[in-house]
């Protein structure tokens, strides 16, 4: 009997589809939008049991398996080759436990952020992982890419909030240690390997995550400033004088693209969302307004208001419309954002002319994104911008991904950011755990 037959058999017709059941399935590529190939079969097990069954046969057969979750990633990392299978964990999700004692909670892999984020506040809780595709994201690939988001200032990425995981090996055998301690010091955390292996070496199934006391008195404000030394010196201070939770920046091109006309008269040069827990942001803002490193501020006086703040960090107005995108997702060193964003628009700008070059970031945390727009673009002309963000990347001792992981578009630059002898230990790694090489192939490394 060969793999689809096996999988059929053992998952039923309507946990692996095949064929014209296929078309029209959402399961081709990630939000990167550059996968081509659908999968041979789109596998959508139902428990651990399915998961670990279906690993078995496809290890059996050599069946290159891609793991997949939401499909909100940026690298090219849940797209599938022809001939590969799918395994979607959509249908293996819910959180099946809130500890109030141990703050924490038990949570399927195919859960998606924002309902699991819900069932912490409704226990009185904060979830402190929150991204801006919360309302699609999975949790199982929030895992697999150790995402960022907006608050990693605070509270951590994913990495710093998973206290325990289970997973299932390439071969189907289950790894299961679903801890609650925030100590536990018991030899290789195997969970901090499976944070960021991007399914290259297991597939995620359930995770124990921490929750923190529900914060009091949050407050968001938008300010605009004149130059990225207000910036960094706004940053210092909040981070002296209140419980910064978020320090959002936006250079003048995206803040425009996105709508921040709306919020101030004229475009100012840098716009920052500041969100404190705990009070204080008033008598920040007005410090610095006396000492002049902002022009101007608007502080939320609501929830909703609030959240129009964010929708312009998160691109979610209409202005925002822009094709052919070309994103980055990287980590430098904080002093030197502003000079790597004024050399990478200007090399860009000679280089493709009629590109537009857009700059934001959670700068808190050394993170910057890049959207750039190249009208008609081709491969040649996405290598040739690839080329130019991450050459100056790695010359001021940057990291070319941030929280999108390397997926299949970052894979040829992570010589970039990572030494040959870290890349034969991954390789080491992945061999010792994948041996078959069936799990997420061509994928990092």
């Amino acid at each position: 009997m060969d793999a689809l037959s096996e999988l059929r058999a053992a998952l039923g017709p309507d946990a692996c589809l095949t064929g014209e059941a296929l078309q029209g399935v959402a399961h081709r590529s990630d939000a990167s939008a550059t996968g081509q190939d659908l999968p041979l079969a789109l596998l959508r097990p139902g428990s651990v049991a399915e998961i670990s069954k279906a690993l078995e046969i496809c290890h059996r057969h050599g069946q290159p398996v891609v793991p997949q979750g939401g499909m909100t990633g940026l690298a090219g990392g849940a797209n599938c080759r022809p001939g590969d299978v799918a395994l979607s964990l959509a249908r293996f999700h819910g959180v099946e436990e809130i500890d109030p004692v141990a703050g924490a909670m038990v949570v399927r892999a195919g859960t998606v952020l924002e309902i699991a984020q819900n069932a912490a506040t409704d226990a009185g809780f904060l979830l402190p992982i929150d991204l801006g595709a919360r309302g699609s994201c999975q949790i199982g690939g929030n895992i697999a890419t150790n995402a960022g988001g907006l608050r990693v200032v605070r509270h951590g990425t994913v990495r710093d909030n998973l206290l325990g995981l289970e997973a299932v090996q390439a071969d189907g055998s289950v790894l299961s240690h679903l801890s609650r301690m925030r100590k536990d010091n018991t030899g290789y955390d195997l969970r901090h390997l499976m944070a960021g292996s991007e399914g290259t070496l297991a597939v995620i199934t359930r995770a124990v995550l921490r929750l923190s006391p529900m914060p009091s008195g949050i407050e968001t404000a938008v300010c605009a400033l004149e130059s990225y030394d207000a910036v960094l010196a706004l940053m210092s201070r909040a981070r002296g004088q209140v419980a910064l939770s978020a320090f959002e920046v936006m250079w003048a091109d995206y803040f425009e693209l996105c709508g921040g006309r709306r919020l101030f008269s004229t475009t100012p040069p840098f716009a920052v969302i500041v969100e404190t827990e705990g009070g204080g942001l008033e008598p920040l803002l007005e410090s610095a307004v006396e000492d002049s490193l902002i022009l101007d501020a608007l502080v939320a006086q609501s929830h909703a208001e609030a959240r129009r703040f964010w929708e312009v960090r998160e691109a979610a107005l209409p202005e925002a419309h822009v094709n052919d995108i070309v994103n980055f997702d990287v980590s430098l060193p904080i002093a030197g954002m502003d000079d790597y964003v004024e050399v990478c628009r200007a090399r860009i700008s000679s280089a493709q002319p009629a590109a537009r070059s857009f700059f934001f970031g959670h700068i808190g945390d050394s993170n910057l994104h890049i959207m750039v727009e190249v009208p008609g673009y081709s491969d040649a002309d996405v290598h040739a911008v690839d080329r130019i963000a991450y050459d100056l990347v790695r010359d001021l001792g940057g990291v070319i991904s941030a929280e999108h992981g390397i997926g299949t578009l970052k894979r040829g630059w992570l010589g970039h950011s990572r030494s040959p002898a870290e890349l034969a230990a991954m390789r080491a790694i992945k061999h010792a755990l994948d041996p078959a090489g069936i799990l997420n192939p061509g994928k990092v490394l």
